[in-house]
């Protein structure tokens, strides 16, 4: 079932945006019909010359079904990461108050590795693992001693390996630095002056009707509280896990990356987020290589956003469901909101995404 759909074309790709679009309505709508996903949100833009949105499908509570709309709020998983972790590393970068090169003992002194950088921790390429072992929700443990207490994997700045644990000691050194919490920083300094206002760590009562229930748990959706074990246990708030935010809110987000007017951030610090990907891996982002490039050099990984997306792309994916894909050259960006582990966690997500993404590339760019 479609909700809440809206439409902004302009005139000189009048002609052929509507049927791009209902063949990539038909996609989303299919995997919703065979229970791939419950539902979504897609919201895209290309440059000033189209904004399409539309709310797709519904979620179950206990008692009811609730359909989505455009308002409904998403648990963004690690998106957090790239919209609330990395600008706030990057804001307090901007006023010397931290460096990229800066050791994690400076900030961390009971952090076990000195040779590790915020660089390498953004990068994943800090030798940290990718998590810990056996995380339950119902079983409380000391997280961040445990980060504290990891051996690293390999040489830091050698290899990447996608780490939670290296984001969310990057979240604690925010914390360090500026003397709040990571929540509080994040609200003040990005989502307000963004007009992100369906941005949050820790949403309110007034606002878990809206919010789209994620997996089953002892008897019950997971709904209003964050999903990710690790964020859970550490109080709903961390540099890798934690945030509730809208499609729309994500696009305003994506949009400043893409709009130095809008931007919070210098160009400095967005290009040099997106310099020398290592492995895949820029600062916080993946950095799409494009299709030569990954069959040149295979130990980079094939990324969400399709093959047909250029070299320079960057994204990120959350484990929720959740997506956003920046093609900087057409200025497109996409962004994709789904609760795919309500269907529990061996869901086909990630082979639905590059799909979706090269639907959308194939039409709007490669097809005008």
């Amino acid at each position: 079932m479609r909700r809440a759909s809206w439409l902004w074309i302009k005139r000189e790709m009048r002609s052929k945006v509507p049927n791009a679009m209902d063949s990539i309505i038909q996609l989303v709508e299919g995997w919703i019909a065979e229970k791939s996903i419950p539902g979504a949100v897609l919201d895209i833009t290309l440059s000033d010359r189209f904004h399409f949105q539309q709310a797709f499908g519904a979620h179950s509570t206990e008692t009811e079904n609730k359909a989505f709309t455009l308002s409904t709020l998403f648990d963004a998983a690690s998106l957090t990461k790239v919209t609330a972790t990395l600008p706030a590393v990057l804001l307090l970068m901007e006023r010397r108050m931290l460096a990229l090169d800066d050791r994690v003992q400076r900030f961390l002194p009971q952090f076990r590795h000195p040779e590790v950088t915020l660089r390498q921790l953004l990068q994943h390429s800090s030798g940290l693992p990718a998590d810990l072992p056996d995380i339950a929700r119902n079983k409380p443990r000391d997280i961040m001693a445990e980060i504290i207490a990891q051996e690293l994997l390999f040489a830091p700045g050698s290899q990447v390996v996608y780490s939670d644990l290296g984001m969310i000691l990057l979240g604690s050194i925010v914390e360090h630095v500026t003397g709040e919490k990571l929540n509080g920083f994040t609200r003040r300094e990005i989502f307000i002056p963004l007009s992100m206002s369906d941005t949050m760590y820790l949403p309110s009562d007034s606002c878990k009707n809206r919010i789209a229930a994620t997996e089953w748990n002892e008897g019950a959706f997971i709904s209003g509280v964050v999903h990710d074990e690790k964020s859970f246990l550490l109080g709903g708030v961390s540099g890798s896990a934690g945030l509730f935010t809208t499609a729309s809110d994500l696009t305003r987000y994506a949009r400043m990356w893409l709009e130095p007017a809008d931007s919070l951030l210098t160009k400095r610090w967005r290009e040099e987020c997106l310099r020398g990907p290592l492995m895949g891996r820029g600062l916080g982002w993946e950095v799409w290589p494009g299709i030569q490039s990954l069959s040149e050099r295979c130990e980079v990984p094939s990324q969400s956003c399709g093959d047909d997306w250029p070299a320079g792309s960057y994204g990120h994916t959350g484990f929720t469901g959740t997506s956003i894909w920046i093609e900087p050259e057409s200025g497109l960006t996409v962004v994709f909101m789904t609760n795919a582990v309500h269907y529990g966690r061996a869901n086909p997500i990630r082979r639905l995404r590059p799909i979706l993404h090269q639907a959308i590339y194939s039409s709007l760019i490669m097809g005008v």
